[in-house]
């Protein structure tokens, strides 16, 4: 998965656009990373060859408390599905959040919760941790 910054695309898309036909038509899947927090523009999604959208931790952060951010999550999630396209929400920290986020119907999520960043090292062995408990 390649992501590109929200920002990234509008600034360059008469440049990126045909780059990013090639890189989807190669089978590498496309990301928007920060959406929401920049250009927004909704017509853009109908251009760029997308797979997935990402909620902005800046939204997942007061998920729970805040009803408003609950509202711009959910607003996400369905406009993303309504696109045919994942969304996954990064900056998931705590139980509750990642409960929000499943009841609102999420597809993945990424955050410490999960773990916080590790050298490459102990990631390898999160790996085989993970692969050896995984049912048969």
């Amino acid at each position: 998965m390649l992501e590109l910054t929200e920002s990234t695309l509008m600034e360059n898309r008469e440049i990126l656009l045909p780059q990013l036909d090639r890189l989807r038509a190669m089978g590498i899947e496309l990301s928007i990373d920060d959406f929401g927090t920049g250009f927004s523009s909704l017509a853009y999604l109908q251009f760029f060859p997308l797979n997935e959208l990402k909620i902005d931790k800046s939204f997942v952060d007061h998920l729970v408390e805040r009803a408003s951010d609950r509202k711009i999550a959910t607003a996400i999630i369905a406009l993303g599905h309504a696109m045919k396209l994942d969304v996954l929400a990064e900056g998931v920290e705590t139980e509750a959040q990642l409960e929000w986020l499943e009841n609102l119907g999420i597809d993945r999520w990424q955050g410490y919760l999960r773990s916080r960043p590790v050298p490459a090292d102990e990631f390898v062995k999160l790996l085989h941790v993970d692969n050896d408990s995984a049912p048969a």
